[in-house]
């Protein structure tokens, strides 16, 4: 027999009520502890994990070197959140929201220049560098609306189908069904874009599918929150085509190792200083 929970006047917060992240959730803003961010020798500095947020940045940044762009040369450091390194002093100074990725650049001749929210780091890279967004004002838009939606979409699938799903502490049928819906809704919605477009927002590789791909792609290759089967990713033909497509991406598969902390040795990079520390590691992995 279960019983309905009836919501309190006002709201105060309890004992941690268990899961993986209950740790590091709390009501307030800010440092709890004391702490310098280290810094490196490259013009850029990411303060990051190899979440799908955090691979979106370092996907970028590993395709932009791969044009031969020497000045995206950057140094990957690790804030690991589940130890709570976000809530430091020097981390909520470059981001006061305390979530990764957080980026400084340092090449400016003035003060250097602190970029938070992920979808504002591949924008603030791609118009630096001049890749990856197109300039014609059609095709821009399109790349910026499908950015957009991913910041706007991804929520539902992190927060929402993932933590009930895979990291609640008790399974409740009300909000897998209600975001498993959602889920399969936002599947839908790039599964038909990519039946007519060979990239997300159209005939060009851009940072909406650098953005896009994390998420929706890891999902659909079985990679996120053991859900494929049961959200039946295979009858997502063109969905698919795109996944395998940008994972063959010799950069997509230098960016989604790094600050990774999990996995088989040859997809942990847990810290970035220089293009060899990737190299290392992919030597790890078993020849086919």
């Amino acid at each position: 027999m279960t019983t309905e929970y009836i919501p309190p006047k006002v709201w105060k917060v309890d004992d941690p009520n268990g899961g993986a992240f209950a740790s590091i959730n709390r009501p307030v803003s800010g440092a709890t502890h004391e702490k310098l961010l280290p810094v490196g020798c490259h013009p850029l500095q990411l303060y990051s994990m190899g979440t799908p947020n955090g691979q979106k940045i370092t996907i970028l940044l590993e395709e932009l070197l791969a044009l031969g762009i020497a000045t995206a040369e950057y140094d990957a450091h690790l804030i690991h959140i589940l130890q709570g390194d976000q809530f430091s002093t020097g981390f909520v100074e470059i981001n006061p929201n305390s979530k990764i990725p957080a980026l400084v650049d340092q090449s400016s001749a003035d003060a250097p220049i602190t970029v938070f929210e992920s979808g504002a780091i591949l924008l603030y890279l791609a118009e630096k560098f001049g890749h990856f967004l197109p300039k014609e004002a059609k095709a821009r838009a399109s790349v910026l609306s499908w950015l957009f939606w991913l910041q706007g979409s991804a929520p539902y699938l992190g927060g929402g189908f993932g933590h009930f799903y895979a990291y609640a502490p008790e399974k409740f049928e009300y909000p897998i069904n209600r975001f498993t819906m959602e889920i399969k809704r936002q599947l839908d919605v790039l599964n038909k874009q990519l039946a007519v477009n060979p990239f997300i927002a159209g005939d060009e590789y851009s940072i909406a599918d650098m953005a896009i791909w994390p998420w929706y792609g890891n999902l659909v290759l079985g990679k996120l929150y053991n859900a494929a089967e049961f959200l039946d990713v295979t009858s997502y033909e063109h969905l698919q085509r795109w996944a395998h497509a940008i994972k063959q991406r010799p950069a997509v598969q230098r960016g989604r190792i790094v600050n990774c902390t999990w996995g088989q040795p040859w997809q942990m990079l847990a810290e970035r200083h220089s293009a060899e520390d990737i190299t290392q590691v992919l030597k790890l992995q078993p020849q086919k």
